[in-house]
């Protein structure tokens, strides 16, 4: 029953009581509960980012790229442009929290002329790319399950179909987490947060110790610190060292994901920011010394190479000495994985809700709503364990299907970035807050965290550099000579999507509005309900 229909049995002379429903910062009704406090948020950072996790689970993506040496440098130089991106994006999300993040952004800072085109795109690109995020978490789920499979069962020799096997069944562990158990999201990275930092702590305690303990002895602090190995097939080791970024850039690129929780968390201009900080610096120092840990443990870096489907495995036995010991230090990278695997499809979700509720995606009005049992995105959800599953199909075909998710999440994620902070730019920032309204003025107001005027321009400006050159660079072949099977098909997937959404734009762009609204503090934050709402 309707709450007007209610209140019109109350009788002849009752005056109906109005119904309010909360409006949110977007300017879109409060849908989803704020089930996520301050410390639960700096957890799903943390967990979605797990950097020391993504960083050794990928490492076959950068290992070939100077070795030892050339994993760390790249990581240092990597997560330098990161900060810049993370401190662009905490800026946007202080001003404008909003579930849609950087599809919300790319909307309002270009202006009105440009901003429907430019949100459109940034929507696309940073939903598929969470996506791709999704697929590759799964991905090195399953290869470290295989590894420790592996570790008892010497004779054993994987095949990439055994991986995708593994891939689906974690996918759909993880989605159905999402989908079935809401409102205990918080708990269980709260959980996860303990497995992280646990997980790491151990591991470089081990690493540290049993080297010594079994008397296999460490790596010399110049294979760790100088000897470069390219094992590449390019000739120029400035390209290598510009291209094995990659590898850093998959594990501290995630600076967004707590920004698509900003409708789920009590003041969001303020605990947002908060949580980013919190991500980007506690993933920067437990990598970098999980990292160092183990190539100090490292006795056979030919081995390592050598390794078919998840290196560090082969280096976790090297510093161990033992089949227990590997699978103990491979559970720990396990289940930090799990549960950001499960953080991902939480992002990619809520990212594909938000551009169904504003029809930007086909199937809108099955994609863009609320669960009234669950009370999350649950279509939007499956729909991204679907592709997951599709995208885990090309690791049968490739032996660098992985390093493709990886490439795919880092080109289209960084694209949807600069969708957002060029324009600001180009827009002038915040100068235009008090100007008339007009088809090139964002007129957007600073949120609690600011860079200032001059400040904001430099960061903004390197973070767009970064990504217009890295963009390219991360779409070369990962090893010469290139063949069908090790070719690089993050260009294939990036321009296979944005060709598709290019086209839904031609055929739905033209009565597209996009997010426009925004609700500033002080304003008029509830609405009359309508009479079709329930209690």
């Amino acid at each position: 029953m309707s709450s007007a229909s209610k209140n019109s049995e109350k009788g002849p002379g009752t005056n109906p009581v109005p119904q309010y429903r909360e409006v949110n910062e977007t300017g879109h009704i409060q849908e989803l509960e704020r089930n996520f406090s301050l410390f639960s948020i700096c957890s799903v950072g943390i967990v979605t980012g797990n950097t020391w996790a993504a960083l050794g689970g990928s490492i076959a993506v950068a290992i070939y790229n100077g070795g030892p040496p050339g994993v760390l440098y790249e990581f240092i130089a990597v997560s330098i442009f990161y900060w810049l991106i993370a401190a662009c994006i905490a800026e946007l999300a202080s001003a404008m929290p909003s579930s849609a993040g950087v599809y919300h952004w790319a909307s309002v800072t270009p202006g009105p002329k440009y901003g429907r085109i430019c949100g459109w795109f940034a929507g696309w690109w940073n939903t598929f790319a969470w996506m791709c995020g999704s697929a590759s978490m799964a991905s090195i789920s399953s290869q470290a399950a295989v590894s420790m499979y592996g570790t008892y069962h010497p004779n054993y020799v994987p095949e990439r179909w055994h991986v995708f096997i593994g891939h689906l069944v974690v996918t759909w562990i993880c989605c159905s987490t999402v989908l079935f158990a809401n409102r205990a999201l918080p708990t269980l990275n709260s959980i996860g947060l303990f497995f992280i930092l646990a997980g790491v702590f151990i591991t470089i305690l081990v690493c540290v110790i049993m080297p010594h303990k079994t008397g296999s002895g460490y790596a010399t602090s110049s294979f760790v610190w100088k000897d470069w190995s390219n094992q590449t097939g390019y000739t120029s080791n400035g390209f290598v060292f510009l291209a094995g970024m990659l590898n850093g850039a998959y594990a501290v690129g995630t600076p967004d994901c707590v920004s698509h929780l900003a409708e789920e968390i009590p003041n969001p201009r303020r605990n947002v920011p908060l949580a980013i900080g919190a991500q980007m610096i506690i993933g920067f120092f437990t990598a970098f010394c999980y990292m160092v840990a183990i190539f100090y443990a490292i006795s056979n870096l030919d081995d390592v190479l050598a390794a078919p489907y998840f290196p560090v495995a082969t280096i976790y036995a090297q510093a161990t000495s033992s089949n227990a010991g590997t699978i103990g230090l491979l559970f720990l990278i396990f289940i930090p994985i799990l549960l950001t695997c499960v953080g991902t499809f939480i992002t990619s979700g809520r990212c594909l809700w938000t551009l169904a509720r504003d029809e930007a995606v086909p199937f809108s009005s099955t994609l863009g709503t609320i669960s009234p049992i669950f009370k999350n995105p649950f279509n939007a959800t499956v729909v991204s364990g679907c592709f997951s599953t599709i995208l885990g199909a090309i690791y049968v075909g490739s032996s660098t299907a992985f390093n493709a998710f990886v490439g795919s999440f880092v080109v289209l994620s960084t694209l949807s970035y600069m969708a957002a902070i060029l324009p600001f730019i180009f827009t002038h920032r915040f100068s235009c807050q008090s100007a008339a309204p007009g088809s090139y003025s964002n007129n957007m107001r600073p949120g609690i965290f600011q860079m200032g005027h001059t400040l904001g321009y430099v960061v903004n400006i390197i973070s767009c550099l970064y990504i217009i050159v890295f963009v390219v660079i991360y779409c070369f072949p990962y090893s010469l000579p290139v063949t069908a099977v090790n070719m690089n098909y993050s260009c294939l997937i990036t321009g296979a999507m944005s060709i598709f959404s290019g086209i839904w734009w031609l055929i739905k762009g033209k009565n597209y509005v996009g997010p426009q609204a925004l609700v500033h503090e002080g304003e008029n934050t509830h609405v009359l309900a309508s009479a079709e709402v329930k209690e």
